[in-house]
């Protein structure tokens, strides 16, 4: 959307969505595009769009979230019953109703759903509290059910088809489930609608894996809750908050900053530091906002005791805090008994910081997929770049492993993708780097920040520094891309077959699946290349998807998304399983080096 809203309470856009007459919601779709197109105006907490020459529609947001349907009003004669106060509730963000966000895969973005495509679908996130065979209650199961419920209605008409009806009917069982002692299954629906959301406005940033990642989360989650128990239960029901904890005094060290910027409206900077034995810890300054707060946040003076330091400035030097207070994650408190003051830093290259590099490459990615940290701290040297469907990513070498570098953010006003291109002309020498690890069965990271190419000592955070020509070594030129190697296509391939009938579906619905002979082929390719139970899912969920049956008369009945559903999840978690066994296999076999890899692994490996 063009316009610049604040976010909503989801229960806010649900009420007013459910309250429109049927001849009304029909014409919501339109009504949020034409919306869309209207001046704006924002007056402190107010946003008031211009409907007409007569008409506006006012959004007041005090701490800058519009959380009562009452805060939403609009002069028009139809009020309060109107389209336009539905309309732009549907417009705007989808607030987040637990403490504002990090970015995904960083601290408190973990432990509910992320937007990404990195958080996998089997309900990994989230910490076990509890033993014994406590269940879910009979409200729980029931705002379990309604989450499925919505969610496989949004999957059967695809991101093209879930419009704003179908995206509140989500909003609305989000909100129920959190009211019901569910945060993990409410922010995992809410982080659907956001990617649909992003699909259907040509977002940028919008990535179809990170949808169906989403989706599978949202699903799976709902759809095992009821079954289970114990600690299994306490995971799947996850955390509103992040408790903190007492941790005495901390010595930090600064390691980089990046920016925030969510398709949920949030904007800011975490800063990540170090303490002498390696462990993580960040302080963040996430807020309602847009890219101007994401690059202005870096500058602001952290919230931890009285420093000044800024995030830029912590993210060189270092902290010493005392009556620390930490959230599971790592995220330091700001509370009242917290004091820190600013201390010396180090370099990437000098103790304490240093050990951080010394893990191999190999059991940094293990831990990162079974839960972990998903930071990697590799030492590279970029040897090229290549084009793909994203834009062009760098190639490096990380001792023997040729590994992909992409840019966190495509946001135009972070300078990420600009210093991808220079830093690929900046020559091949070696310099470690920051990055975030994308799952999957190529190696592949999100870069974050790296040494500079020509200044020893210092560093870059690619997502809030930008590196000029004059940052380069003396007649550098940037190389052009190249193809995708027929290797990377070879190692893709046969997962390929299923991934792309997964993200179809969540693309286009059940239809783009349920035409007869689409794909027909692909699961005895499948089985061919030893993948049996991918082609027995692939096969399953095209029979789900064709399945209509007939009344008396011949007329179709209407379609069993439920069923539907749980074939493309089946299929999901399958995909999702066995290429994070190949993200494994991969990193580990280049860690062998010209050596064979472990059979037993390689065997883990398959399907």
């Amino acid at each position: 959307m063009s316009l610049d809203l604040p976010p909503v309470a989801p229960s806010v856009t649900a009420e007013l969505v459910a309250a429109l007459p049927p001849r009304l919601r029909k014409r919501l779709d339109a009504g949020v595009a034409k919306l869309a197109a209207r001046p704006a105006v924002r007056e402190g907490d107010t946003v008031r769009i211009a409907v007409d020459d007569e008409t506006d529609v006012v959004l007041h947001a005090p701490g800058g979230t519009v959380t009562g349907a009452d805060a939403i009003r609009c002069g028009c004669l139809l009020a309060p019953g109107c389209l336009h106060r539905a309309a732009a509730a549907s417009a705007a963000p989808v607030a987040d109703e637990t403490p504002a966000p990090g970015p995904a895969g960083a601290p408190e973005a973990r432990g509910e759903a992320g937007t990404r495509g990195d958080t996998g679908p089997a309900a990994r996130t989230g910490r076990a509290e509890g033993i014994g065979t406590e269940a879910a209650t009979a409200g729980q199961r029931a705002a379990a059910q309604a989450v499925f419920d919505a969610a496989a209605a949004v999957l059967e008409a695809g991101a093209d088809g879930a419009g704003a009806v179908l995206q509140a009917e989500l909003l609305r069982a989000a909100h129920t489930a959190r009211l019901a002692g569910l945060p993990r299954a409410g922010a995992a629906a809410v982080s659907v609608v956001t990617g649909v959301r992003a699909a259907r406005s040509a977002d940028p940033g919008h990535r179809l894996a990170g949808l169906a990642g989403a989706l599978a989360d949202t699903l799976g989650t709902a759809h095992r809750l009821p079954h289970a128990t114990g600690p299994e239960l306490a995971r799947l029901r996850g955390r509103a908050r992040q408790p903190y904890r007492p941790d005495g005094s901390l010595r930090l060290y600064g390691l980089f900053c990046e920016p925030v910027l969510t398709a949920t409206g949030y904007a800011g900077a975490v800063t990540w530091t170090a303490d002498a034995d390696g462990r993580l810890y960040t302080v963040s300054d996430v807020a309602p906002g847009g890219p101007a707060r994401a690059t202005g946040a870096a500058d602001r003076a952290v919230r931890i005791g009285d420093t000044a330091l800024t995030h830029r400035e912590l993210s060189r030097a270092g902290l010493a805090v005392s009556g620390a207070t930490v959230s599971p994650t790592g995220r330091l408190g700001a509370g009242a008994g917290v004091r820190a003051v600013r201390a010396s830093g180090a370099t990437w290259r000098a103790e304490p910081l240093e050990k951080l590099w010394a893990v191999p490459a190999a059991e940094q990615v293990a831990r990162a997929l079974d839960g972990g940290q998903d930071l990697l701290f590799l030492e590279v040297a970029v040897t090229g770049t290549v084009r793909e469907a994203a834009g062009d990513c760098l190639l490096a070498d990380c001792a023997g492993l040729t590994l992909r570098l992409a840019t966190a953010h495509d946001d135009p006003a972070l300078p990420c993708r600009d210093n991808l291109r220079l830093l690929a002309a900046a020559g091949d020498g070696r310099r470690r780097i920051v990055a975030r690890l994308v799952p999957g069965p190529l190696p592949r990271a999100l870069l974050l920040a790296t040494e500079h190419p020509c200044a020893p000592g210092a560093r870059v955070d690619l997502g809030l520094d930008r590196l000029q020509h004059a940052d380069l070594p003396a007649g550098a030129v940037a190389p052009q891309p190249s193809a995708v190697p027929a290797g990377d296509r070879d190692a893709a391939a046969p997962l390929h077959l299923l991934r792309r009938r997964v993200h179809q579906a969540v693309s286009g619905g059940r239809r783009v699946l349920a035409f007869a002979g689409g794909g027909s082929g692909d699961g005895g390719r499948l089985r061919r290349l030893g993948l049996a139970t991918g082609a027995d899912l692939l096969d399953g969920l095209h029979a789900a998807a064709a399945d209509r049956s007939r009344d008396a008369f011949g007329r179709l009945l209407p379609a069993d998304t439920g069923r539907f559903a749980r074939a493309w999840l089946a299929a999901a978690v399958y995909l999702d399983t066995v290429e994070r066994a190949l993200c494994v296999n991969a990193w580990e076999t280049a860690a062998a080096g010209a050596s064979s890899p472990d059979p037993a692994r390689s065997a883990a490996a398959g399907p």
